[in-house]
């Protein structure tokens, strides 16, 4: 069994908290963050824009992915759409579904459903470097849309190779496809809403690079609550400590795991 949710909690009063002033005061601060607040938004919308004026280059259209319905090309994953977005999912070969990727699980579990990409006029898809046959069960075990592509066998640099856990958007030209931007690292948070929800939060990440005031929580390992036990507490990470990417356990069949068990389910 694993520790009860309040003995893995901190409780009430463990930490520093804010200083308490009244309710004019609160807003006068608030009204201050504001104006950072809006330079920042402002200085991404510049950024957005020299986005879209960064060259692109082409990459091959005929490049071979191999998904739900067979072989396809890069180029039949627009549906005849003229943007393409691609997210390269990092994929542990052989490994039980508890033991993938929990980084890129948080990546693309809140952007799965495609429905406002595709209404502006963009396809979506997912790549993994592993036999599709590997993939076609961690897919229906997740519950995921059928979009998912392996590129175990794709020769083309940017298709199957680089960085996994990388965003990449395709233009296309006729028959021709144009790479026109990746992001990953950091840059990867764009689609981990819950991280921006966080750091509207008084006490943040809780990770051990955030500046945080005296007295709060110390910091742990970036991403330590990615990866859960079955009460649904963050556990610090992989590691071979047991547990699952947080989203798993809502999926039918899942089931608790410990340090160096293996399970697919």
């Amino acid at each position: 069994m694993t520790a009860t949710h309040e003995s893995r909690t901190e409780r009430p009063g463990a930490a520093a908290v804010p200083p308490v002033v009244d309710r004019a005061a609160w807003q006068a601060a608030r009204d201050e963050l504001l104006v950072r607040e809006k330079a920042h938004t402002h200085e991404g919308d510049a950024i957005a824009a020299a986005r879209r004026r960064l060259p692109m280059t082409e990459v091959d259209a005929a490049a071979t992915v191999v998904g739900p319905d067979g072989p396809a090309t890069l180029l039949d994953l627009f549906e005849g759409r003229e943007e393409l977005v691609v997210y390269k999912h990092m994929w542990h070969l052989g490994e039980p579904f508890e033991h993938q990727c929990e980084g890129c699980t948080m990546t693309y579990w809140a952007v799965q459903d495609p429905a406002y990409l595709n209404a502006r006029g963009v396809s979506f898809a997912v790549f993994a470097k592993a036999p599709y046959a590997d993939l076609a069960p961690f897919v229906e075990f997740m519950g995921y849309p059928q979009h998912w592509y392996s590129v175990f066998d794709t020769q083309d640099e940017v298709v199957g190779g680089g960085d996994f856990g990388t965003w990449m958007c395709f233009l296309r030209q006729g028959d021709r496809v144009f790479l026109t931007n990746s992001v990953t690292g950091r840059g990867a948070e764009a689609t981990m809403p819950a991280l921006a929800l966080l750091d509207m939060t008084v006490r943040g990440r809780k990770e051990v690079w955030q500046d945080s005031p005296e007295g709060w929580p110390d910091g742990k390992a970036p991403g330590w609550f990615w990866r859960t036990d079955e009460d649904g507490v963050g556990n610090g990470g992989s590691g071979g400590i047991g547990g699952r990417p947080a989203v798993q356990w809502a999926r039918p069949g899942a089931t608790p795991v410990a340090p160096g068990e293996r399970h697919h389910h």
